[in-house]
């Protein structure tokens, strides 16, 4: 399903609070740049793309956006984390980013699929917003030698008849 199609309520994962802190931890993890600009994981067209890819793990999901509710309500006097200021949502996404449990390194990984997807992103990188392939990338030559370590190592497997 692209980004782009339209999508009914009952079509996205998540309840509508469970969104809003979904909503407010991506725009931490990747918040939207003046200097580049470029949107935030936030923006409505990203967000949306990462609903729909999070989708096979929405009971990972709702478990987890419970969790970082419950550890806002306890640290920020009963406020839960969607309505904390941005600042605050800012530093629990670095209190959080040290844990990496499976919920928030699944969520990290989605995010940043789901945002170098977008058009405009690709574009403020300089890259032709498109697929790799068929026409592919050019990648410049590098230095051969880095891999010298990894060729003197040997194999790592053993070989088997087949």
């Amino acid at each position: 399903m692209s980004n782009r199609e339209t999508l009914l309520a009952s079509d996205l994962p998540f309840s509508e609070p469970q969104r809003e802190i979904l909503r407010g931890l991506v725009g931490s993890i990747i918040p939207a740049s003046k200097d580049y600009d470029t949107p935030g994981a936030d923006d409505p067209l990203i967000f949306k793309d990462i609903l729909v890819t999070a989708r096979p793990y929405t009971d990972m999901f709702a478990s987890g956006l419970e969790d970082i509710d419950q550890q806002a309500i306890r640290n920020y006097d009963g406020v839960g984390f969607a309505a904390l200021s941005a600042n605050d949502r800012h530093a629990m996404a670095e209190q959080l980013s040290q844990s990496l449990n499976a919920f928030l390194r699944t969520l990290v990984s989605i995010t940043v699929q789901c945002y170098y997807r977008d058009d405009r992103v690709m574009q403020a990188l300089g890259m032709e917003p498109r697929p790799p392939f068929p026409e592919g990338f050019t990648v410049e030559e590098g230095d051969w030698t880095l891999l010298d370590p990894v060729r003197r190592r040997g194999k790592l497997y053993r070989e088997v008849d087949v």
